[in-house]
């Protein structure tokens, strides 16, 4: 009997997601906040902004002056934005590529159409965080301005919305979402990649796909499909910084003129800038998150299966 398309609804990816993308995001939030610190800098001197010269220089400089506490501005936000995209995307992607399954009456999905299934399930979870994401960017960001100074602080992620709206309206909730949707990409490569190294994995040990592996086999691949998909899509992302930068905003007039600047001003390499931070964050972020929604999903599955018999 043919399934029903709402049987391809499985919440347990959604919550095996969200578990996966709040603890990966708490662990390894410093490396994202110096990334962002880098993006953004474009060459010019800001005032009350500190400029680094590497990794470890921002480390040391930022613990030095807000202490450890420093180096988690900005978490609220990145945790509520991480764990929602994380479940969103992992139960979208999950809904649409068990979808297409159907719609073909196959076993395995092609690289293209796990392409597609992953660009469906970024669109969709980036129009509901792009919000969280811009007050993330900000709240890394803020400015040692006082208010009277001019300067817009933001204490949380709902007082980062309120704010948000307050002074920019609907339009500052997608600060930066067309670089975002260009940035579907970023998903839908390192899903399809994934996908395709257990396909291939599949292959090589006879078991299907949806068979249980262990911890080394989904550290592997998340890491190689991670890598894989930061080096092709990173300039987005400096982009969309950009973009998002409350203080740079002036200079720059849409996604277009960005891109002229920065290659103009700071060459080809001035679209990977923080990129080694990234890699040192995203990496293990994603073979942690990937590792947590993999045994947590299963662990659902099958309590949920054994329930239902």
């Amino acid at each position: 009997m043919k399934k029903h398309w709402s049987e391809n609804i499985k919440y347990e990816y959604l919550v095996a997601g969200l578990s996966g993308g709040v603890l990966s995001t708490l662990v390894l939030h410093p490396f994202d906040l110096i990334k962002v610190r880098f993006q953004v800098n474009d060459g010019t001197v800001i005032k009350n902004r500190q400029v680094y010269t590497g990794v470890v220089n921002a480390f040391q400089t930022i613990v030095k002056s807000d202490g450890l506490r420093g180096l988690y501005q900005g978490v609220s936000p990145n945790v509520a934005g991480a764990g929602s995209s994380w479940g969103l995307y992992f139960f979208a992607f999950n809904f649409f590529k068990s979808s297409f399954k159907d719609l073909q009456d196959v076993e395995n999905l092609s690289a293209p159409v796990h392409l597609i299934s992953g660009g469906f399930a970024g669109a969709c979870t980036l129009a509901l965080t792009n919000p969280i994401w811009v007050v993330k960017t900000r709240m890394c960001l803020q400015p040692g301005l006082s208010v009277a100074e001019g300067g817009v602080h933001y204490t949380g992620v709902l007082n980062g919305l309120k704010q948000l709206y307050k002074h920019e309206g609907i339009r500052g909730y997608y600060r930066g979402f067309v670089p975002g949707l260009l940035g579907v990409s970023h998903g839908a490569l390192q899903f399809m990649a994934y996908e395709e190294l257990k396909k291939l994995y599949s292959k090589y040990t006879g078991k299907p796909t949806s068979t249980k592996l262990g911890t080394l086999q989904y550290i592997t691949m998340a890491a190689l499909s991670k890598v894989f998909a930061v080096v092709s899509t990173y300039p987005y992302q400096v982009v969309r910084s950009r973009l998002q930068d409350i203080q740079l905003q002036s200079k720059y007039d849409g996604v277009v003129d960005v891109c002229r600047k920065i290659y103009r001003i700071e060459g080809f390499v001035g679209f990977y800038k923080g990129m080694v931070p990234s890699l040192l964050r995203v990496t293990p972020a994603c073979c942690i998150t990937f590792l947590v929604f993999e045994n947590i999903s299963h662990f659902l599955i099958k309590n949920k299966n054994k329930n239902v018999t």
